[in-house]
């Protein structure tokens, strides 16, 4: 029996109800989930970095955003107020669009 441990989407266990599928599983206390939000993050991060084609970046851009949003709602802000933040970042010290790459800095 495969153990998994890990945060999965709300519709899981129905999905593997209507298979016929045996789980345990438990439903996380608020600190928990935001620790395992971050988890998740990270996993689906890594995932996304290991995607080669186009459509397997696509969805796992999909999932982090899905993982953003639980974790703003968990923190008491909304996606605009996370976009504002975004843009006032992106202001002060702009995107990453260019793709710029610093090597060193040179101490003086």
């Amino acid at each position: 029996m495969p153990v998994y441990n890990k945060l999965v989407r709300d519709k899981i266990l129905e999905i593997m109800d209507t298979k016929g599928l045996t789980y345990h599983a438990r439903t996380l206390e608020p600190i928990e989930l935001l620790t395992e939000v971050k988890a998740k993050m990270l996993e689906e991060a890594k995932e996304f970095h290991e995607a080669i084609h186009a459509q397997e970046s696509v969805e796992e851009l999909a999932d982090i955003l899905e993982l953003i949003h639980t974790a703003i709602s968990m923190l008491g802000i909304s996606y605009e107020e996370l976009e504002a933040i975004r843009d006032q970042k992106k202001m002060e010290r702009g995107g990453f669009n260019k793709g710029i790459y610093l090597i060193d800095v040179e101490d003086h």
